[in-house]
C-alpha cells in the first residue's frame, strides 16, 4: 500500500509539474498576461498563478477551455502522448532494468505498472514491457508473486494480440506468451499457440539480397545476407543447447552434440562476438554432464563457462567483428539496441546462481576445485574471496 501511494504521489506531481510548464510556455508563446488568461477562463489571476507554479492544478472541467485558447489538444496540454517512441520505449525499459536491479522490486513493480496503464494502447511498449517482465520476474520476493507476474504479463501479450493490427507484433506477442506458459509448467497452453506441426520456415532473406543487388545497392544486399546469417548462428545455438540436453542418455548423440557445437563456436569466434551464446553452451554441457554423475567433465565444463563469466565481458553489448562487419547499424536499431536486456548487476548475479544455487551440481560441492571456481567467480564479479 506505501508503495502504490508513493508511486501516485509522484505521478500526480509529474502532472503538475507538466502542466505548469507548458502554462507558462503557451502564455509567453502568445504573449499575454497572466490578467488576460484568468479573464478569459473565468478564474482569478491567483490561480494562474498557482497553475504555473505547480501549487495547483487546474480542474478537470476547466481543461478544454485552456486547450482551447492555446489550440492545442487536452493531452498536448497535459503533457500526455498515448503512444511512445521506439527511441523512448528503449530508455523506458532499460531505465526500469536498471531499478530492478538496485531498488525494491516492489516499488519498481508498481512504477512500472502505472507506467504501462498510462500507454495501455501503445502496444509496442506493452510488448517490451512484457520482455522486461520476462527477464526480472525471478527477482521478486516470493515464488507466489513471480508466478502472479507471469500470470499479469500472459495477459500483457493476450491485450496485444486483441487490440493490435500489427502482425508482426501480434506474432511476437504470441510467442512470448507461450514462453510464458512454459515458465508456468502449462503445455497444453503452449501447444494451443504454437500448435504441435512444424512448418517449413519461408525465408525471404535472399530474395530481398537479389532484389538490392538488381538495385545496384550491393552494400545492402550484402549486409541482409549478414544479418540472416547471425541470427541464424543464433538460432542454432539455441536449439543445439535444448538438444543436447534432451540426449543425456544418448552418450553418442549427446557428445557428438557438443563435438559440433565447438566446431561451430570455434569457426564463428563467438566467445568475442556473442559470449552470451558460449556461456549457455558451456553451461548446457556442465549440466549435462552432472545429470549424468561425470564428476570430470563436469567440472571440466564449469571451469569453461566461468572462464568466459570472468573474462571482459562487461558491459555486454552485441556487436558484430571482422567477418560481421555490416551489421552493427542492425543492432543498433533493434528495439531494445545493443544492450543487454538485463543490468550487469542481474546478470552477474545470475552467473552466480546459476553455479552456487543448482541442486544439480550439489555432488560436486565439496571439491577443492569447485571451491576455488566459485571463489573466483565472486571476486571476479566484485565479490571478496
Amino acid at each position: 500500500m506505501i508503495s502504490t501511494m508513493k508511486v501516485r504521489m509522484k505521478e500526480m506531481s509529474m502532472m503538475r509539474l507538466t502542466i505548469s510548464q507548458i502554462l507558462i510556455k503557451k502564455r509567453e508563446e502568445k504573449a499575454i498576461t497572466q490578467d488576460v488568461l484568468a479573464k478569459f477562463i473565468g478564474v482569478s489571476k491567483a490561480s494562474i498563478s498557482k497553475w504555473e507554479t505547480g501549487k495547483t492544478y487546474p480542474d478537470i472541467t476547466l481543461l478544454p477551455k485552456l486547450a482551447s485558447f492555446y489550440n492545442i489538444t487536452i493531452d498536448e496540454l497535459i503533457g500526455y502522448a498515448p503512444q511512445l517512441t521506439k527511441d523512448e520505449i528503449k530508455k523506458q525499459y532499460h531505465e526500469l532494468a536498471t531499478k530492478f536491479s538496485k531498488q525494491d522490486f516492489d516499488l519498481v513493480y508498481e512504477e512500472s505498472q502505472s507506467i504501462i496503464q498510462k500507454y495501455y494502447a501503445c502496444f509496442p511498449f506493452l510488448l517490451q514491457m512484457g520482455v522486461l517482465y520476462l527477464n526480472h520476474y525471478m527477482l521478486a520476493p516470493t515464488e507466489e508473486k513471480q508466478q502472479a507476474i507471469l500470470e499479469e504479463t500472459a495477459q500483457l501479450f493476450v491485450r496485444i494480440k486483441q487490440e493490435s493490427d500489427d502482425v508482426w507484433l501480434n506474432k511476437q506477442a504470441n510467442s512470448l506468451q507461450a514462453v510464458i506458459y512454459l515458465l508456468l509448467k502449462k503445455p497444453e497452453e503452449v501447444l494451443s499457440l504454437l500448435g504441435d506441426t512444424l512448418r517449413p520456415a519461408v525465408g525471404d532473406e535472399i530474395v530481398l539480397s537479389n532484389a538490392f543487388q538488381m538495385m545496384g545497392d550491393v552494400e545492402q544486399a550484402k549486409r541482409t545476407l549478414q544479418v540472416n546469417m547471425y541470427q541464424s548462428l543464433s538460432s542454432l545455438a539455441g536449439t543445439a543447447h535444448s538438444y543436447m540436453l534432451l540426449n543425456i542418455d544418448d552418450q553418442e548423440k549427446f557428445e557428438e552434440t557438443i563435438l559440433r557445437m565447438e566446431g561451430i563456436t570455434s569457426i564463428f569466434g563467438l566467445k568475442e562476438l556473442h559470449p552470451n551464446i558460449v556461456l549457455q553452451f558451456y553451461y548446457a554441457a556442465a549440466q549435462g554432464y552432472a545429470m549424468q554423475g561425470n564428476r570430470e567433465k563436469t567440472l571440466y565444463w564449469l571451469e569453461r563457462y566461468l572462464g568466459v563469466c570472468t573474462s571482459n565481458i562487461f558491459p555486454f553489448t552485441l556487436h558484430g567483428d571482422n567477418f560481421f562487419t555490416l551489421i552493427d547499424e542492425w543492432l543498433e536499431n533493434l528495439d531494445l539496441g545493443i544492450n543487454a536486456v538485463r543490468d550487469d548487476e542481474v546478470i552477474k548475479e545470475s552467473m552466480l546462481q546459476s553455479v552456487c544455487a543448482q541442486p544439480v551440481f550439489g555432488f560436486i560441492q565439496e571439491d577443492p576445485l569447485y571451491k576455488l571456481l566459485v571463489e573466483n567467480l565472486k571476486f571476479s564479479l566484485g565479490g571478496k574471496k
